[in-house]
């Protein structure tokens, strides 16, 4: 059984998971990278494969982001499969974790967030329904891993 870290303490690793690796835990993976200390080592995977989605390259550029040539890859892609801390996205990412982690000594976060990918109607709206996800997650990541102080604007 893992003893959690101190919430001041950033994981030394940690792994975003959703279900294709297409939105959700690429946009997650860039935010967090943003915020955490170089020495962090962040990843991001997807239970199954899917096709990089051009609403998160446009909603990540609003912030100065980038994937840059990087393409959804699933957990069996990773190179290691060790990490301090597995945050899921989505309730089969984590289901699948939870699966994977049986016999680890991992701590495996549930953060349910919506799948924008549903919305419908102009690009606006659509493009509202990426940006509300990008916002959750970076309020998410900064109640996680930032100190209380760090959060509030200057």
């Amino acid at each position: 059984m893992s003893v959690p870290l101190p919430r001041s303490i950033p994981p030394r690793s940690i792994l975003f998971v959703c279900a294709m690796n297409a939105v959700r835990s690429p946009m997650a993976e860039l935010l967090a990278r943003k915020v955490l200390p170089a020495a962090t080592f962040v990843a991001s995977a997807g239970v199954r494969g899917g096709e990089r989605d051009p609403f998160v390259d446009a909603v990540l550029a609003e912030d100065g982001l980038s994937l840059g040539d990087r393409h959804p890859r699933t957990l069996d892609d990773l190179e290691d499969d060790y990490f301090d801390l597995i945050i899921t996205l989505s309730p089969e990412a984590h289901h699948t974790a939870l699966e994977l982690t049986r016999s680890l000594s991992v701590d495996v976060e549930y953060w349910p967030m919506p799948d924008p990918t549903g919305v419908g109607g102009t690009r606006e709206q659509i493009m509202a329904a990426y940006r509300e996800l990008r916002e959750r997650l970076t309020a998410r990541i900064g109640r996680r891993f930032l100190a209380p102080e760090a959060e509030k604007p200057g």
